[in-house]
């Protein structure tokens, strides 16, 4: 067996560990596994070319990483963070809930890569969460900070999760029915969607419920934290 393929993965493991440009580390472990495994230059670009095409999907999901990246390195960030302080009456609780409210219409209607923990809730969401926070109580600490940014996933998944069961098309939908009619009852994947309506709307409601609840606590929460970080004088 020839194991100087596997130096690949070796360049991937030291890039990664130098925090090199990870699609660089990527390409260079990609030759030196085909160069290795003695493929020609012409064998790589047509591996390289066909793995692209069957799996084009996945590769413009992968590509947006890099360029979500090269945002947050120019300050998508701190504009986002900056922006949202500047608007007073979007408050956490209204922002998070109407990011809710959206997250889950979209996914209602099949349009679950709108949102994202990657594409959505790092670089803007969660910036714009910390900047109205900011605005409304004053700086925020570490701890209050990781609060802020479970919450603003949490609202995306809530969203995503219970959103996505409306729409017709999508595979959990279809897994219900098919287990229903191993059991002999006959439904429709309309009628599974529109039962999943009640239960998206009470997601909404008890979701935007801990939303307001964390909202009215939030400013206790920063000067607690603010105090704690001075010391006693």
């Amino acid at each position: 067996m020839n194991y100087w393929p596997l130096l690949g993965v070796l360049i991937v493991i030291i890039g990664f560990m130098r925090r090199w440009n990870p699609v660089l580390v990527i390409i260079l472990a990609g030759a030196t596994a085909g160069v290795a495994a003695g493929m020609s230059p012409v064998q790589l670009l047509t591996e390289t070319g066909e793995g692209f095409s069957k799996n084009r999907y996945l590769a413009i999901f992968i590509l947006t990483l890099p360029v979500l990246g090269a945002l947050e390195r120019s300050g998508l960030r701190e504009q986002a963070q900056n922006w949202i302080s500047s608007k007073k009456a979007l408050t956490v609780d209204r922002l998070l809930t109407v990011y809710l409210g959206v997250r889950q219409m979209t996914s209602a209607l099949g349009l679950m890569s709108l949102g994202g923990q990657a594409q959505t809730v790092r670089p803007l969401l969660a910036p714009m969460v910390e900047g109205s926070a900011q605005a409304e109580h004053g700086a925020i600490g570490p701890k209050v900070r990781e609060q802020l940014r479970a919450l603003c996933a949490a609202t995306d998944n809530v969203g995503l999760f219970f959103g996505e069961d409306i729409f017709v098309a999508f595979g959990a939908v279809l897994l219900i029915q098919g287990i229903y009619a191993d059991n002999g009852i006959a439904l429709e994947p309309m009628q599974i969607a529109l039962w999943g309506i009640p239960t998206a709307i009470a997601a909404f409601l008890i979701h935007s419920f801990r939303i307001r609840r964390f909202a009215r606590t939030l400013g206790q929460a920063v000067r607690q934290e603010n105090s704690a970080e001075s010391g006693p004088c």
